[in-house]
């Protein structure tokens, strides 16, 4: 059950960095779409092991490194448990979502697939979810398939048995959009998918921020994930992976950690998941993102979700009434989750942020890293608010008047 006690006003209080003014105003933070804000039992995990735990991982005798090895490892627990994966040996650290979903590219994708097979993407994917099968296809000579856009942003599912076949090997889909906010329907999707023997792959950098997560429940084969989306450091992701596919694929780097025995000629590899962590891992990375889901686990994901979804409703109902204003992405709120993309009149996204930012209210500017979705709608570029947390609905109160502001001056 969803908390009844949650209070955003004392959750932003956790953050430092939302603490601050900009351009003399009291910052408004909608940009958490591109990254989250860090609450401070965060940034203390990441001071505790630098000030004390600070060695390297595995291998080492001495006392620090046994530290070190139980921290990240135990986080590595943690964000398994979070999504409930089977065992703690599924979860793959990362650099993040991108690099999880170009690891599944490259070490399932060039065993298996070949000549004549078939990748389903989306029309709505970030670029993170289309560069690497674009490469993969040139490399094995396999082609690319979308499913494509209805007139709200959201999938058109009616041919998507038509989409598949016996050729399709991947299906690589976003679990919610970054530059809508659409929720797609991953499970009907998997299962569709699974029924022609193809593997779904889901880009989870959105979706792993706003939603319980059960990759059992979605029935998935590969879950990809950021920590700095939600809570936690950049430069560390999850690649959750079922375990025999894991056991069966190749290595994606070579280096210290992911062999068993090296030779002259030929070497033998680690078990997984240290076979796809090569070279010294971001530690203290993992250990942070550990404390963000301890984080996010205490204030309960259910409690953010209904939050977020208030949250979006008074948002669309305010920023929705500003004459001019036209938001893209589903109009029920059961189909989008807290991404708010919109334009103003003839006023350009960048224009927009401009002004913005110079009443202290941050967002972003430009085709997020989304541009079939951009031109799926017929525009270079979008504004985009997104919420999480720790926003209230005063922040939309201020970014409503900065909009205001926007309009006076390109009326």
């Amino acid at each position: 059950m969803p908390r009844t006690d949650f209070d955003p006003i004392a959750i932003r209080k956790e953050f430092p960095a939302l603490d601050q003014t900009v351009n003399g105003k009291p910052l408004i933070y909608l940009d958490s779409a591109a990254t989250s804000q860090k609450p401070r039992a965060v940034l203390d995990a990441l001071d505790a092991y630098y000030e004390r735990d600070n060695a390297n991982v595995h291998r080492g005798i001495h006392e620090l490194s046994r530290r070190a090895t139980i921290a990240y490892e135990d986080a590595r627990g943690r964000v398994g448990s979070w999504i409930n994966a089977v065992e703690p040996s599924e979860i793959i650290w990362t650099r993040g979502t991108t690099e999880a979903i170009n690891l599944v590219a490259m070490a399932w994708g060039l065993d298996n697939v070949g000549k004549g097979d078939e990748i389903l993407l989306s029309v709505l994917e970030h670029h993170s979810n289309i560069i690497p099968w674009q490469l993969l296809a040139k490399r094995t000579g396999a082609k690319l398939r979308y499913i494509e856009l209805d007139e709200q942003g959201r999938l058109i599912l009616d041919d998507l048995d038509s989409l598949l076949s016996r050729r399709t090997k991947i299906v690589a889909i976003s679990h919610v959009s970054n530059a809508l906010g659409t929720i797609n329907p991953v499970k009907r999707i998997t299962e569709a998918a699974h029924a022609v023997g193809a593997i779904v792959v889901v880009d989870g950098a959105q979706g792993a921020v706003h939603t319980k997560v059960d990759v059992q429940d979605l029935g998935v084969d590969f879950y990809a994930f950021s920590g700095h989306k939600m809570c936690g450091p950049t430069g560390i992701g999850v690649l959750w992976g079922r375990r025999a596919l894991l056991d069966a694929m190749s290595p994606y780097q070579g280096g210290g950690e992911m062999i068993h025995f090296v030779g002259r000629e030929e070497s033998t590899w680690a078990s997984v998941p240290h076979k796809f962590e090569a070279g010294t891992p971001n530690i203290a990375g993992a250990i942070g993102m550990g404390a963000a889901v301890d984080f996010l686990s205490e204030i309960g994901m259910d409690a953010i979700a209904v939050h977020e979804r208030d949250l979006m409703a008074y948002a669309i109902e305010k920023v929705g009434a500003i004459p001019g204003l036209t938001i893209y992405g589903p109009t029920s709120l059961d189909e989008r989750s807290a991404v708010l993309s919109f334009s103003l009149g003839d006023a350009h996204p960048h224009d927009i942020s401009t002004i913005l930012d110079s009443d202290g209210i941050a967002v972003r500017a430009g085709h997020h890293c989304a541009q079939l979705v951009m031109k799926h709608f017929g525009v270079a570029a979008t504004a985009r608010a997104s919420f999480y947390l720790y926003n209230t609905k005063d922040d939309v109160d201020r970014l409503v008047d900065g909009l205001e502001q926007v309009r006076t001056i390109f009326a």
